[in-house]
């Protein structure tokens, strides 16, 4: 493993697809990262693909063949990080720095062997090691690794948030800082709600919800593994100076922490199942075997053996074939016009009044809720789609600006 001296840190930043989207937003990455390696500390920088350059691949994928091989799509989607890798190490060495860029396999990240959704199971950090005591920046592709079979596998949407955590906890660096194209983490998205505030800092645990609940500010498996082995993240924006958001172990002081929506959102109702012992979980069996989470679900033994649960809106396909080929009872539907809007902090267990103030907001709106599942530091609510920015404003008003 690295031995860091002195005052020396090791350093994984992380920068995304709008952040090297061409050659002015590269040159000013690259700026970034020379200020902190002439700070004297060691740097692994992971990459995203440019901008749109991962639909696009997918797209000429599709023009070829809409039905190719995840091993192939692999193949072609792993080029969009190459190509940013590459780049940014120019760009560093134009700029009289030692840099060095590498793919998955060369960094020995190890993942299995699912395609186009792979997970790492473990990375040999020799090359990288070696790369660093050689005094080079060392500039990583995301989103991507090799099976065992010696084939590319990509980590799915996000993925190179996740790569930056792997190598973070693997190196044992001080710390992981995620540049994106927002300043930090808001109480709402900022485009809904203008009074949203950035926060300082907030738990893996909020952040974890935040990530699962509609946020796109980072990847949940990032934030899986960031509270696994406790590496301290940093959100901050590519374009802007600012301290960002820091993502610890803290017990978090606030009620709520923020506010999300996911319009990808789908209800799928089964009625007239078999009311009998198994029956839920044949349904629920069907999901897992395909890689479908469930999220909220309504259920009972009563009422012609009635249940209703949500997915994502991008597997209602796959979920309702499914369905409507293995179920043995039942009448299928389900209904993609709906959102799911979380309320989510570490107080909310020890607050038992913010229900009331939910359903009150909510009412004062005038707007229906049709399904909702609370843990420990979440309450999420199905609503109808046209209803998501109002219901945001609202709670985001009740809960966080009036609930100071």
């Amino acid at each position: 493993m690295i031995r860091l001296g002195g005052n020396l840190l090791l350093i994984v930043q992380k920068y995304g697809g709008t952040s090297v989207a061409d050659k002015k937003r590269i040159m000013n990455a690259a700026s970034r990262i020379a200020e902190a390696y002439r700070s004297g500390n060691r740097l692994v920088v992971v990459v995203s693909a440019q901008g749109s350059t991962t639909d696009e691949l997918i797209k000429s994928a599709e023009d070829i063949d809409p039905d190719a091989s995840g091993r192939e799509l692999d193949m072609l989607l792993s080029t969009g990080e190459q190509q940013s890798a590459a780049l940014m190490a120019m760009a560093l060495k134009k700029m009289g720095l030692p840099a060095i860029s590498l793919n998955g396999w060369q960094m020995g990240i190890v993942t299995t062997e699912n395609h186009g959704n792979a997970r790492i199971e473990s990375i040999v950090t020799d090359r990288i090691e070696n790369e660093l005591n050689a005094g080079n920046i060392v500039i990583a592709a995301g989103f991507q690794g090799i099976n065992e079979k010696g084939d590319i596998t990509t980590l799915g949407r996000g993925g190179s948030d996740t790569t930056a955590v792997a190598l973070a906890a693997a190196l044992k660096a001080e710390r992981c800082e995620i540049y994106t194209d927002v300043e930090g983490v808001y109480t709402a998205d900022p485009r809904v709600v203008s009074t949203a505030e950035k926060l300082d800092s907030i738990s893996y645990d909020e952040m974890l919800d935040f990530t699962t609940m509609g946020a796109k500010v980072l990847h949940n498996r990032s934030v899986e593994l960031a509270k696994r082995h406790n590496v301290p993240l940093c959100v901050r924006s590519s374009f802007v100076r600012s301290d960002g958001t820091d993502v610890c172990a803290e017990d978090g002081a606030r009620v709520v922490s923020g506010i999300t929506s996911d319009e990808n959102t789908a209800l799928i109702t089964i009625t007239g199942m078999e009311n009998q012992p198994g029956s839920a979980y044949g349904v629920f069996r069907l999901m897992a075997d395909r890689g479908i989470s469930v999220d909220i679900i309504l259920g009972s033994g009563e009422n012609d053996g009635e249940m209703a649960f949500t997915i994502e809106k991008s597997n209602l396909k796959a979920a309702a074939s499914a369905l409507k080929t293995n179920l043995r009872s039942g009448t299928i539907k389900w209904d993609d016009n709906f959102s799911k809007i979380s309320v989510i902090g570490t107080g909310l267990e020890s607050n038992p009044g913010v229900v009331s103030e939910i359903f009150a907001a909510l009412a004062g709106e005038k707007i229906n809720i049709e399904m909702i599942t609370t843990s420990e530091i979440k309450i999420s609510l199905l609503i109808e789609r046209r209803d998501t920015d109002r219901a945001v404003k609202a709670l985001h008003k009740r809960l966080v600006e009036d609930g100071k």
